[in-house]
């Protein structure tokens, strides 16, 4: 069976390196792709919002499953475009409807949700340009820090925490008034900050079974100690030492199985992944948000400690048969670090060539985001440049592993941080 997968990241990447290892894959094709996916069948240059561009490759290349890594797609209704076009319709779209693609395409959407099946998350309010005054009065009443967010996709940028008032009022003003983030922030969503420690938890779903993924924490802030401004992602680490089976079952009763509830009951038809980010609270789990795909960079971080056949994995969602199906994990650490380009994620040059590459160890792996070849040379063209995952048996071992591949993969100004996995090992201590 050939397979198509939408989308240009080290989560495509991944995604591909793992169907590919399938008996069943006969040609993995990547669209648009990135230099580090020129192994697979094609990178194919295709615009990911041209959906009649993208059907009529999916057509000659007899392509029979499609997996939608960019939220965007899902956003802009890729799944319903297939599904309302007949001779598309037998071809599975591994990702949402727009319907349920909302609970990531807009945050109050999204708190909407949760406050109406009564799944854990922050207090909110929302507001737009025309009720900026309340907004206003709001912040001035509100307890701080507080948590400013874009209503729409801001490629995961679009949260501001502001630490008192006149930096709310700031932000406030720079995303409603000033078009920080666009469109995505014609309404901006006001939360209470929520002390604790983050897990993304993963689940694949037809909106009534699901499996559970390996958990993973990413860490978002481009400075080391998570300072600075958020990033697109700057690592991730799997399994959380904290995410124990008391934890996870809490998340599954009061988190998971109501969020299948609350879709089944809005007749929200869901088919693919849906990621959760969670806030450890006390050892209680609150909703941060959904996300309708998986996580970018925890994908390169989960999908090596899958060791199960992805594909039939797939073909389970397909046949409905997720209940029963048993997911094979490496009990392994895998720790994952993300190389980027000098000044990201604002104002930094493209196309420095990278080197180094044959120096990575070949029990290591590397996912490509931000590359492309010029002239057979390989330079970077994006702000997240390369992701190196390592497997060890420890945290510590898998990072030292992990630390030693970014070092020995370089190119003009480039950086990442030494300190992926810092508070989990103050964790692992405890």
């Amino acid at each position: 069976m050939n397979v198509l997968i939408i989308g240009s990241g080290a989560r495509e990447h991944a995604i591909a390196w793992k169907l590919s290892q399938s008996e069943y894959c006969d040609k993995v094709f990547v669209a648009p792709g990135n230099a580090g996916t020129t192994c697979f069948h094609t990178t194919a240059s295709i615009d990911i919002y041209d959906f009649e561009e993208i059907a009529k490759f999916a057509s000659d290349f007899n392509i029979m499953m499609i997996v939608v890594g960019s939220e965007n797609a899902l956003v802009e209704g890729i799944h319903d475009y297939f599904q309302s076009t007949e001779y598309l319709k037998h071809i599975l779209v591994v990702g949402p409807m727009k319907l349920g693609a909302q609970l990531e395409g807009s945050k109050d959407f999204c708190k909407g949700f949760l406050q109406k099946y009564n799944i854990p998350t922050a207090r909110y309010q929302t507001f737009t340009e025309e009720t900026f005054r309340n907004a206003v009065e709001y912040l001035r009443n509100h307890t701080y820090p507080a948590v400013l967010k874009a209503d729409g996709l801001a490629a995961g940028k679009g949260v501001i925490i502001a630490k008192d008032y006149e930096e709310a009022i700031f932000a406030l003003e720079d995303m409603l008034r000033n078009k920080r983030f666009g469109n995505a922030s014609s309404k901006v969503v006001i939360e209470e900050y929520m002390q604790g420690i983050e897990v993304s938890v993963f689940i694949l779903t037809d909106g009534k079974e699901y499996v559970l993924l390996p958990e993973a924490k990413d860490y978002k802030r481009i400075g080391e100690g998570d300072t600075g401004l958020n990033t697109g992602g700057m690592g991730a680490i799997s399994p959380v030492p904290f995410a124990d089976e008391v934890f996870m079952q809490k998340v599954k009763a009061r988190i998971i199985e109501p969020t299948l509830q609350g879709l089944q009951a809005e007749n929200i038809p869901y088919t693919g992944f849906l990621f959760i980010g969670l806030m450890n609270v006390n050892g209680e789990p609150y909703v941060i948000e959904y996300n309708v795909r998986l996580g970018d960079p925890e994908t390169e971080a989960i999908l090596p400690r899958i060791k199960s056949d992805l594909f039939e994995l797939f073909r389970a969602l397909h046949d409905h048969t997720l209940g029963s199906y048993k997911l094979e994990i490496d009990p392994r650490t895998a720790a994952t670090v993300f190389l980027v380009s000098g000044g990201y994620p604002e104002g930094f040059e493209k196309g420095k060539e990278i080197s180094g590459l044959e120096n990575v160890p070949e029990d290591v792996l590397v996912f490509h985001a931000g590359t492309k070849l010029v002239d057979d040379k390989l330079v970077s063209s994006g702000g997240r440049v390369i992701a190196v995952t390592a497997l060890g048996d420890t945290l510590d071992a898998a990072l030292a592993k992990a630390n030693a591949a970014a070092e020995a993969i370089t190119w003009q100004d480039r950086y990442y941080r030494h300190d992926i996995g810092f508070d989990l090992r103050q964790v692992s201590a405890r």
